[in-house]
């Protein structure tokens, strides 16, 4: 994501200061998630990451330096996902299907939620500068989907009449939306049903052979 030079790193680091950066983030990433951004202080963090005040205070010298790094780490992560090669670049319905499946096939996936939909849930209440490195972060994810589509479009495998962004937008807002659900149900069925009903509707759209496809969601079991 396009980030400030405060998030990303800082200066050229070691090996084993590139590794003690991310475990500071992955620790800081899991904390902000379970007790909030304000409830976060340096002393967990230390505790949590086994390092120092001073180490902590070289790596992010201020808390809006360390929850900018977070957002980008956990984009960062959500993003590679997302643009490896199990999704294609989008290129079908089958690809968003497959996507689909992941999700809903993952056993933990209605108690851990989204990663980057519940840490901008907890930041987003935060007194900080952030929130356009959030929407930043969000816009990138939305537009693997929207790029995805403009691709099937050139494709012919969806009409002209479709509206790639906004069929991008219902996807994502249909991840989000289902899998908070899904976290509140303690059930994967309201994920299952939000990304059943948004990739229906993008099919919609299809021309033959894509119009004929018609394959179930995995039924979430492990």
């Amino acid at each position: 994501m396009e980030a400030t030079t405060e998030a990303r790193v800082p200066h050229k680091l070691t090996a084993k200061g590139q590794a003690t950066r991310a475990r500071i983030l992955e620790h800081a990433a899991e904390l902000i998630y379970t007790k909030g951004v304000h409830a976060t202080n340096n002393e967990q963090l230390r505790h949590a990451a086994d390092v120092s005040g001073s180490q902590l205070k070289h790596y992010f010298p201020t808390k809006e330096s360390l929850v900018l790094a977070v957002i980008a780490w956990q984009a960062d992560r959500v993003l590679a996902f997302h643009r490896g090669e199990r999704f294609a670049s989008f290129d079908d319905l089958d690809t968003f299907r497959a996507w689909a499946d992941f999700y809903v096939g993952y056993e933990r996936a209605y108690q851990e939620g989204c990663t980057l939909g519940s840490l901008a849930s907890e930041i987003i209440k935060a007194d900080l500068d952030v929130h356009d490195e959030l929407a930043s972060a969000f816009d990138q994810w939305r537009d693997i989907f929207r790029d995805g589509l403009q691709h099937m479009q050139r494709l012919g495998r969806i009409s002209t009449d479709a509206d790639p962004t906004q069929l991008a937008n219902l996807l994502l807002s249909a991840f989000q939306g289902g899998m908070l659900l899904a976290q509140v149900a303690r059930d994967i069925t309201p994920l299952k049903d939000a990304l059943q009903a948004a990739i229906d509707h993008v099919q919609t759209f299809a021309t033959p052979p894509d119009a004929a496809c018609s394959c179930p969601l995995a039924d979430g079991e492990g």
